[in-house]
């Protein structure tokens, strides 16, 4: 006999989204077609870049547990959110929501450090060095000495995605992606991997991996792990095969 108990059936994973208007391309977080498997999503009314990543998050933990409750009722198995900075409330929203919860990209860190050679570890490009804090970095189980780089003050990608800017040049988003990431790496030579803290960056990171010679996770990578165990995959097993 199949169980019941939810409304939509095939999809594990629930995000949820800060309140925004610019564009998303193929790659970010926000756009459905980055994924290779099906997603819920529910916007959080209220919480916007802006009031998340300049402001405290924490007063918004209520509008995430109410926005999650209706994933978890809607049908999804984890919830993860689409704003790195929202490590700050990885532990209220976990013990509310009673599911699986993986709020940051910066989670990833310590276990991208666990991969890496002696004398080499992770380092964070963000969309925002200057409200990125050791906190943060604490609430993701990150070192909070962990270096830290960012694309405030170059051409348009930090100011324009938290301005919510209506229209957006991608290929100049490309270029801060790359200077960022090679000035965090020339500021830090015993780098052996970068993790992306924005969900806004995926679309760059093989352009980030080409312009360093690092690795590069980032929310894409870390949702997809996600999903591996939330529903792992299916094989078909052959029993007459004698190489079983």
């Amino acid at each position: 006999m199949e169980q019941g108990g939810k409304t939509v059936f095939g999809a594990a994973v629930g995000i949820l989204m800060l309140e925004t208007r610019f564009p998303r391309i193929h790659g970010d977080m926000g756009n459905a077609m980055t994924w290779d498997f099906p997603v819920h999503y529910r916007v959080v009314r209220g919480a916007n870049p802006e009031n998340v990543v300049r402001g405290n998050p924490r007063e918004l933990i209520d509008l995430f547990v109410e926005a999650g409750r209706d994933l978890v009722a809607m049908g999804a198995d984890g919830i993860t959110t689409n704003c790195g900075f929202l490590a700050l409330i990885q532990e209220e929203v976990r013990e509310a929501l009673g599911v699986p919860v993986a709020t940051s990209s910066l989670m990833q860190v310590p276990m991208v450090e666990a991969l890496l050679p002696k004398g080499k570890r992770a380092g964070v490009l963000t969309i925002s060095k200057e409200t990125l804090t050791p906190a943060h970095l604490k609430a993701a189980g990150a070192a909070v000495d962990t270096p830290v780089g960012g694309t405030d003050g170059l051409r348009c990608f930090t100011r324009d995605i938290l301005g919510d800017a209506p229209e957006i040049d991608f290929a100049a988003c490309r270029l801060d992606m790359v200077d960022g990431a090679r000035a965090l790496v020339a500021e830090n030579p015993d780098l052996g991997a970068i993790v992306l803290e924005c969900t806004n960056m995926v679309p760059y990171a093989r352009d980030v991996r080409r312009a360093t010679g690092l690795p590069v996770f980032s929310i894409q990578s870390f949702v997809s792990w996600f999903q591996a165990g939330l529903m792992p995959r299916r094989y078909e097993l052959d029993l007459d095969d004698p190489r079983f």
